[in-house]
């Protein structure tokens, strides 16, 4: 007979933990007595970090006796108190290789319905003491699950657990925990997942992404967690190119077509990724740097535009010295940020620089004689800085369904309106809504970080689903650190302290180069001191947050990820240097 045992609750608290402040709600205490259970939680309890944890088809997490005797005799531990793993109610009985997705169970007056696996993350590892925490629970099959709350009521500990219905599939929770984390993914059992109603969405969405994965026949590694899949990357590392041309754009904006040493035709890249480039003032002094790829589909060369940056050294060297002629390493086109078959209209929308890698979508739709409805909507502060006009109108006019706006923030007074721009004014969503964007389109954007929050968030108000709206941002992306107390931004720099022994990393959106130290247990850790910004959740190879690109180089795990990244990426939460490396951050 299945018992509750336990029932745990505890409201978020601030812990320190590496010198920064953690907020959490892991630590959870035993109660007497009953405990009402709502829709969301159980009275008293509450979650730090509401996007990983919570929510309807999280309200309360089930963790089994037999797993704390489990983990006491692996890891040599005989002080584990209920409440230790984060769970609401410890149980005895219901072992995650019996209960299924959609079981529902009786418990005092309240019935519950299993919805997924616990999808744990570092703030575990620090309730346990133990930072390898979370990839022992998926590795070992010991995760336990969520309820969702099917009808409120009072919960006690010694009430006995009635199943009361069987789920469809009678897939397991430990089934579904390794068919997400642990190759290979079977088709037929991601398909047998999908039937289940009670299946959680965000579980439903990774079973989803990895079966088109299968479909396409895209990259290795796991797209269930991973960046969304792109191609293999056409060589690894850097490949010679030399500068065939120099193209001034507009006032502030550098082109360059770069052509291959060898003479080999170049790779074909997808309208929307970018290259990342080598350049080499002196022997002393190399840049890293990631541009988008600007120019249209061309077996010869490739095209990248710079705009000249106020502090950025690899944009001043590109537009004032570097010369026609020069050589520069390149690496393969990469990047998932690229344009998608189909019939629907498609929104490009851009500021500034961020027209380059939309400029080659554009281009491919002109190429392929679209007839899709296309909309070029573009901002920039003046005429001396719109770069890629004349191109831009060009492409439209070869479509037979097109239309254009272009703002401009700070017009200058010889500026034609209607001519040169058609709006004084930022591009924003209620421009969108007066032009009658079609709210059924793709939508894709790229420019400073404040224009894409703006638009990704009023076109989702817009009723724009998700799924239609494609971005991608310069420079750095936005840090993921879940559960860390915000801090003011701070620009990269090399760490603190003397320069290390080993291989060179390189964080290419960031600018950086640094030498590697025995003082970082991982590629994350550095970039940490060097407030890079990365992104991550469970820091032992789990959950493939922290999945970025390798340009270049290669790395060794410790431990070894459950499931790899796909070719040319890392997981720098679990990764070291084994030689000099460049990192897409």
């Amino acid at each position: 007979m299945a018992r509750l045992l336990s029932v745990n609750v505890g409201l978020p608290r601030d812990v320190a933990w590496q010198g920064r402040t953690v907020h959490t709600g892991i630590w959870k205490a035993q109660v007497k007595g009953p405990r009402r259970v709502r829709r969301l939680n159980i009275d008293g309890d509450g979650q730090g970090d509401t996007a990983g944890h919570g929510g309807e088809h999280r309200a309360v997490f089930v963790y089994q006796d037999d797993s704390y005797r489990y983990w006491q005799e692996h890891l040599g531990r005989s002080n584990l108190v209920h409440g230790q793993f984060g769970e609401n109610f410890t149980v005895e009985g219901l072992a995650d290789t019996n209960v299924c997705i959609g079981d529902r169970y009786r418990i005092g007056s309240a019935l519950f319905e299993v919805t997924q696996p616990r999808v744990t993350c570092y703030r575990l590892g620090i309730r346990m003491d133990e930072p390898d925490m979370a990839a022992l629970l998926v590795r070992h099959g010991r995760p336990g699950f969520y309820f969702r709350v099917i009808e409120e009521g009072d919960v006690e500990a010694g009430d006995e657990i009635m199943q009361v219905a069987a789920g469809p599939e009678r897939m397991s929770v430990f089934e579904i925990n390794a068919l997400l984390y642990m190759p290979p993914h079977p088709r037929e059992r991601l398909e047998r997942a999908l039937r289940i109603p009670a299946l959680s969405r965000g579980w439903r969405r990774s079973f989803e992404a990895l079966l088109a994965q299968q479909r396409e026949n895209t990259a290795a590694g796991n797209a269930g967690l991973g960046p969304a899949a792109s191609p293999l990357p056409a060589w690894r590392g850097f490949r010679p190119f030399h500068v065939s041309r120099k193209i001034a754009e507009s006032g502030n904006v550098t082109s360059l077509i770069l052509e291959p040493i060898d003479g080999h035709p170049v790779a074909a890249a997808l309208p929307g990724q970018f290259v990342v480039i080598r350049l080499e003032p002196s022997a002393a002094q190399a840049m890293t740097r990631s541009y988008s790829l600007s120019g249209g589909p061309d077996a010869a060369s490739y095209r990248i535009s710079i705009k000249r940056e106020a502090r950025g050294a690899a944009s001043h060297y590109i537009a004032d010295e570097l010369l026609a002629g020069a050589p520069v390493q390149l690496g393969a086109p990469r990047g998932s940020f690229t344009l998608r078959p189909g019939a629907q209209p498609v929104v490009l929308l851009s500021a500034g620089i961020g027209a380059t890698p939309v400029l080659a979508m554009l281009h491919a739709l002109a190429a392929e004689e679209t007839t899709r409805d296309v909309w070029w909507l573009h901002g920039t502060r003046n005429g001396r800085e719109h770069a890629f006009a004349a191109e831009a109108r060009g492409l439209l006019a070869r479509l037979a369904h097109h239309h254009s706006h272009v703002c401009y923030s700070a017009p200058d007074p010889g500026d034609r309106l209607e001519a040169d721009f058609d709006t004084a004014g930022h591009m924003d969503v209620r421009l969108l809504q007066t032009l009658n964007v079609p709210r059924d389109a793709d939508f894709y954007l790229c420019g400073p970080a404040a224009f894409m929050s703006d638009l990704t968030a009023g076109l989702a108000n817009l009723g724009v689903s998700p799924d239609q709206i494609h971005t991608e941002l310069f420079g750095a992306r936005p840090s993921l650190t879940p559960g860390i107390a915000a801090s003011p931004p701070t620009p990269a720099h090399v760490p603190v302290g003397a320069p290390g022994p080993g291989p060179m990393v390189s964080f290419a959106r960031s600018g950086l180069n640094v030498c590697w130290g025995p003082s970082y247990a991982s590629l994350l850790e550095l970039a940490e001191a060097c407030d890079v910004p990365v992104r991550w959740s469970c820091r032992t190879g789990v959950c493939h947050n922290c999945e970025s690109g390798l340009i270049a180089g290669a790395v060794g795990y410790a431990p070894d990820p459950l499931d790899g990244p796909a070719d040319g990426n890392v997981l720098i939460c679990c990764s070291r240097p084994r030689s000099d490396v460049v990192i897409d951050l």
